[in-house]
């Protein structure tokens, strides 16, 4: 998984942020209750003593090794009781002045061994969301809210079906990709169609779905994502030649790469071997991308070179949109 570094950066702030609100507030906690009951600081003084007591008497030569650590707890027995009923009296539990992570599996750290935990793999999804919302409107774009009623029910010309039994097909297809991201019998998909159709949409609806389930998601446009492959080209020596390099790898290693728009760049020699490395590389590393596009798969591969036309035929999965522009209908345009 290749979280971009901006988000896991914000991730482990907001993760070390909760951390130091939590020390403060127990600190804050602990001189009010020092202040109403100055006994439990000796209490927890003597405590931290007994545990430097407990060491040296597992340590030491000669005599009763044994009975000494056994004295030692009885002790440190003693000293939790008093304290308990101390916080007791106070309205509070016994371990309320004790310093607990809010992760018990890595201890507010983020990690587990050299494995990401879950809390920290939580908060880059939320972050991971934050950055896909500023292209697209995840706000209002989920699969729960997707609308099949804007699709007609008449058969389509030359097509058998309808626009809302294509959609049927095409939203069931989608919701199972996101959920089952990664185990799904398709890892890539092209989707195809006039605008207003719903290839965005269902595109967010995707993001979403497997950011919110761990995964590293990138969605731009083909415009920006070869932009961005031209600037690392000919501006390598410049920060945006930099900042463009750390993009590319982006586009690269995510492990869901959204691409929408393909076929509104201007093609050149240049766009065509971009997008060829893009598609190539990620398909060698068993990674997933979703390409939405105006084009049909036949238009494509007039379009771009037989390499990329090879690829997008034999390893992506093609859905079809036809039907009215919704865009249009909801404006009460048609």
């Amino acid at each position: 998984m290749a979280y971009d570094p901006n988000v896991l950066r914000r991730a482990v702030d907001r993760l070390e942020g909760e951390r130091h609100r939590r020390r403060v507030e127990l600190d804050r906690l602990r001189d009010r209750a020092y202040g109403r009951e100055p006994r439990l600081a000796q209490l927890d003084r003597q405590l931290q003593g007994t545990m430097a007591q407990l060491v040296a008497a597992t340590l030491r030569q000669g005599g009763n090794p044994a009975q000494a650590v056994r004295t030692v707890k009885e002790k440190n027995l003693d000293l939790q009781q008093e304290r308990a009923v101390l916080l007791g009296a106070m309205g509070l539990p016994a371990d309320a002045l004790e310093d607990k992570p809010a992760c018990p599996l890595c201890g507010d750290t983020g990690w587990r061994g050299a494995q990401m935990c879950d809390c920290l793999k939580r908060l880059c999804a939320q972050e991971q969301i934050r950055e896909l919302s500023k292209l697209l409107d995840l706000g209002e774009q989920s699969f729960d809210s997707f609308r099949i009623d804007y699709y007609s029910q008449t058969p389509w010309p030359n097509r058998g079906i309808s626009p809302r039994e294509n959609m049927e097909l095409i939203y069931e297809v989608c919701l199972n990709y996101a959920q089952k991201f990664g185990r799904f019998h398709y890892k890539n998909l092209f989707l195809s169609g006039a605008p207003g159709l719903g290839k965005t949409f269902l595109s967010a609806c995707i993001a979403r779905t497997v950011s919110e389930g761990g995964r590293s998601v990138v969605y731009d446009t083909a415009g920006n994502i070869f932009a961005q492959f031209e600037a690392k080209k000919f501006l390598r020596d410049s920060q945006d030649g930099q900042e463009a390099r750390d993009e590319t790898r982006r586009y690269l290693n995510c492990d869901l790469l959204i691409l929408d728009d393909l076929g509104s760049e201007l093609t050149t020699q240049f766009t065509q071997s971009a997008l060829y490395e893009l598609i190539n590389s990620r398909l060698v590393a068993g990674l997933h991308t979703v390409i939405s596009s105006n084009l049909t798969m036949e238009e494509a591969a007039r379009r771009y070179s037989p390499q990329i036309a090879s690829r997008l035929d034999g390893e992506y999965h093609l859905l079809e949109f036809f039907g009215d522009d919704i865009r249009l209908l909801k404006k009460g345009r048609l």
